[in-house]
């Protein structure tokens, strides 16, 4: 049985890592209301753009649409963007786009990757650091943007990635992130990045629309797909930022009560070696006074 003063040293680590998890908690929830908000409210935008998109191409001219962003390629070269946070302490928020990547990677580009030609863009610290120490090939990394996300650094991010397929350094980019559905819940999502798909409206159009383009269709179309890829990456990190701060919300709040748990026991084990003690010291009086009577 541990003495007392091991026991009270454990409950007073125990105690100060308690009040440090529900801080973290704290801080955790007040950051998560900020970026839930701003998901939620960016989340029609990003829907209302892609219909713009869906009604440009299915205009009667669509099928003349040619362009680098749209037009496929062989898929020899392949860059995978992986958002991460910048810090732990967030259960398997990070882990999940670890094997989320590795998983895409073995399913879809294993030859590529074979061949040395699969490239890691990290953005985040955590994502970085785990692909580098496995010898991936790895770009710049992002870090610290999610700190202070905004739409800039969103867009910085999408254009390096715009200007390396247009260079034609690669054929082809997946976006590998967490989406926030709720506090204790992220989803894990793979999206195609370039060539950018289209997208298609569900069943035939009986009346389609005669659209008077002013410029032309192929020029309005320039010019969104590089803003929709922007707002699909600066969606995508909203939603990771949102997903990081509700799975660190949650793992605080589990270690807080794993803490409480802990403190259960280690209390009950010092009040009993505290009482072994006390017994220990009165046996040990009654024996003493027992010798003096018999001497």
């Amino acid at each position: 049985m541990p003495n007392l003063k091991e026991v009270k040293n454990r409950i007073a680590s125990v105690v100060s890592t308690q009040q440090i998890t529900k801080a973290m908690k704290m801080v955790a929830a007040a950051k998560l209301r900020r970026s839930q908000d701003r998901i939620t409210q960016m989340r029609p935008y990003a829907v209302k753009l892609e219909a713009i998109i869906r009604n440009l191409s299915e205009a009667q001219s669509s099928g003349d649409i040619d362009s680098w962003f749209s037009t496929p390629r062989d898929e020899q070269r392949i860059l995978i963007v992986a958002v991460s946070s910048d810090r732990g302490l967030c259960g398997s928020f990070n882990s999940t786009i670890f094997k989320g990547v590795m998983r895409l990677i073995t399913e879809k580009y294993n030859d590529q990757y074979a061949k040395g030609n699969v490239v890691i863009l990290p953005v985040g610290r955590k994502v970085a650091e785990y692909f580098k120490k496995r010898n991936f090939q790895t770009l710049h990394q992002h870090a610290e943007i999610l700190n202070t996300l905004s739409f800039n650094s969103a867009a910085a991010v999408a254009d390096d990635v715009m200007k390396a397929f247009k260079d034609g350094k690669f054929d082809k980019v997946e976006l590998v992130y967490n989406e926030f559905k709720n506090v204790a819940t992220q989803i894990l999502r793979t999206e195609q990045l370039l060539p950018v798909m289209l997208p298609k409206a569900e069943g035939s159009k009986s009346n389609p629309v005669d659209y008077i383009f002013e410029p032309s269709q192929e020029e309005i179309i320039s010019e969104l797909l590089p803003t929709a890829l922007r707002i699909q990456v600066f969606k995508a990190l909203l939603d990771s930022n949102a997903a990081e701060n509700g799975a660190r919300m949650t793992a605080m709040d589990k270690a807080t009560e794993n803490a409480g748990e802990l403190l259960k026991e280690l209390k009950l084990s010092y009040n009993r070696s505290r009482q072994a003690a006390i017994t220990k010291e009165i046996l040990e009086i009654v024996g003493g006074a027992e010798a003096l009577k018999s001497a």
